[in-house]
């Protein structure tokens, strides 16, 4: 018999293989659109062809705004069929960001959606429109190109899709992953291999790496990409779109999986496996979920951006939950290496920072070539080029990698990765601010806190309010500190620098004097009168937010998220109130007016309807 015969190159040419293979497999759905593998591939190609009208071909960057839809999985295939790299952009991060963003990375084009379009400092010359599905065949002038009839040569080498990431000199990092190291990790699958029929949730934010496994890993194998076409589904309300879209397989970060362990979700009984990554996982709700679902498959993936997201992988059971569950061994077409400060390979069982290389390496960071040649080291003469992580591990007996912490301040805040420099230099843009440290905070397991401590220059009107606001304004969401510190000084290392593990560990200390808030309060000015008393409605609100936030809450105009709270704790509040009271309210109208007298008003709203 012949042999089998090799699978193309390139994720495109895998997904026009089945599209060949199996034309009505479905290939995308959202609940409302469905996109068989022939369809998907003659609506990217469409759009391709729009794309190279407007001058894209190899080495293009297009920027891509739009919402989580089957329309996105569509615009990244016709990005990469017209020869394109995609960079994708959140519409929820400043405008500041997005212009840098377009800016370094090149992108004269931006695709999306025509509402995120006017609401973004993308200007209307460089933005196309997406129009609804299926996208129209596009007349032909002459002398125009022909129709995109067949996607563009593979390049394995050439950046696929670049993704940015906090940089510690206060400068983001914007990673070029390459069709390679896409390939390889659609392919090389921390789970379980994916089948035709499986279906995969594709609900993180797109600009997160997670994504680009959601939608490739699955097209990748002929499976079904289920999107999440919520915005920010509260926490139990993902395991009603992972119902509802039939999902067998998804991807938490480490906190949101956390949180879903401590409150026995539903979800957990509704897919086969769960893929989950971005910080240390605890045994205790890794065995919680097992002893709840002993036949899921539950995995602890690893993994930097410039690793394209996974680089190795651990099939978790009870036995390995009497502690933090370990790293796993590396993936295919990843290497792992754990060196010593001379680059020397240490003794099993010793501690040495980690070190990866393997066709799952970026290419590098963009417009950094200085920070490229530091991370990114080789090759050398009979070594290969290895990426320096940052984290200290250790090879148990097995051969599984067991994480230590980091040779650096880098933490991960609710899986994204955070630089405090980045924070601090924000921070120290601010003319009222003379000296910044950020840290993390942990309260639990399942809470982690960006903390600022911020000194005032001397006679400056410094509140936490307006330090926030600047922040907020200059970076996205998860970068914007939740706890507040106004103070005189740090501790200090015997170096003299400050003691960022005192800070992170130490009791917060007392507001300091002077008349300004401290730990998120809102400022009061001298002589405003005390605030009314709550109403029935409201101090139900206020006792679940104090729940949450591990603090008393006594205000109606008390802002949940200068107190200290964030994405996570925003979703628990919501569904604690809906679970108590029966009241279903928006997490996005909750994100509109996130004060104690805005979120009370929507469930008196909310109950109200009930009773009609």
């Amino acid at each position: 018999m012949p042999p089998d015969p090799l699978p193309p190159a390139g994720i495109v040419a895998r997904v026009a293989a089945h599209a060949l293979a199996t034309p009505d497999a479905l290939a995308v759905h959202d609940g409302r659109h469905d996109l068989t593998y022939a369809q998907l591939i003659a609506n990217a190609a469409q759009l391709a062809q729009a794309l190279r009208l407007r001058g894209i071909g190899p080495g293009s960057a297009v920027g891509l705004l739009v919402p989580h839809s089957v329309r996105a999985v569509v615009a990244q295939l016709a990005v990469w069929w017209a020869g394109g790299h995609y960079v994708p952009l959140d519409p929820d991060h400043p405008d500041e960001r997005i212009t840098m963003t377009l800016r370094e990375t090149g992108a004269a084009l931006t695709v999306g959606d025509p509402d995120l379009l006017a609401d973004s400092p993308v200007a209307a010359a460089h933005a196309l429109p997406l129009p609804p599905l299926p996208f129209p065949v596009l007349p032909r002038a002459a002398g125009a190109p022909a129709p995109v009839a067949e996607p563009a040569p593979y390049d394995p080498d050439a950046t696929a899709y670049v993704l940015y990431t906090s940089g510690s000199t206060g400068r983001p990092k914007g990673v070029a992953l390459t069709h390679r190291g896409a390939e390889s990790m659609a392919t090389g699958l921390p789970c379980d291999p994916l089948r035709p029929g499986d279906r995969m949730l594709f609900h993180s934010p797109m600009a997160f790496d997670a994504a680009a496994f959601e939608v490739w890993a699955p097209l990748a194998h002929g499976a079904t990409v289920v999107v999440c076409a919520t915005g920010r589904p509260a926490v139990e309300h993902l395991a009603t779109e992972a119902a509802h879209l039939g999902a067998d397989v998804v991807f938490l970060t480490t906190s949101l999986f956390h949180h879903l362990a401590a409150r026995d979700s539903a979800l957990f009984g509704l897919v086969r496996t769960v893929v989950t990554g971005g910080e240390e996982l605890s045994g205790a709700h890794a065995r919680r979920v097992l002893r709840l679902r002993p036949d899921l498959e539950l995995v602890n993936a690893y993994g930097p951006t410039e690793a394209t997201t996974f680089a190795t992988a651990h099939r978790v059971h009870d036995a390995d939950c009497a502690g933090a569950p370990p790293l796993g061994h590396p993936l295919p077409g990843a290497g792992a290496h754990v060196l010593d400060g001379r680059l020397r390979p240490v003794p099993r069982g010793a501690t040495g920072e980690l070190w990866l290389s393997g066709a799952r390496l970026a290419a590098g960071y963009v417009a950094q070539p200085a920070l490229t040649a530091e991370r990114f080291v080789g090759p050398t003469p009979g070594d290969a080029r290895r990426y320096r992580t940052g984290d200290l591990v250790s090879v148990r007996a097995d051969g599984a990698l067991v994480f230590h912490g980091r040779t650096d301040e880098q933490v991960k805040v609710r899986g994204h990765r955070v630089e405090p420099g980045e924070v601090e230099h924000v921070l120290l843009r601010h003319p009222g601010v003379r000296e910044a440290v950020v840290v993390v905070r942990r309260t639990s397991v399942e809470d982690a806190r960006l903390t600022a401590f911020v000194v005032p220059e001397a006679g400056a009107r410094c509140d936490t309010v307006a330090l926030r606001d600047h922040v907020s304004a200059l970076l996205p969401a998860h970068l914007v500190p939740g706890t507040w510190v106004l103070t005189d000084g740090f501790p200090l290392t015997g170096s003299g620098k400050a003691d960022r593990r005192a800070l992170a560990r130490d009791p917060l200390p007392p507001v300091r004097t002077g008349g300004r808030p401290g730990i998120g309060d809102r400022p009061a000015a001298d002589g405003v009168a005390a605030p009314p008393p709550l109403s029935p409605v409201q101090r139900v609100v206020a006792d679940a937010w104090s729940a949450a936030l591990g603090r008393p809450v006594d205000r109606p105009d008390a802002d949940f998220f200068a107190l200290g709270g964030h994405s996570l704790l925003a979703l628990t509040v919501v569904e604690d109130l809906r679970r108590d009271l029966g009241a279903e309210t928006a997490l996005a109208a909750f994100y509109a007016d996130p004060t104690v007298a805005g979120h009370g008003a929507l469930l008196e709203a909310a109950l109200r309807e009930e009773l009609r």
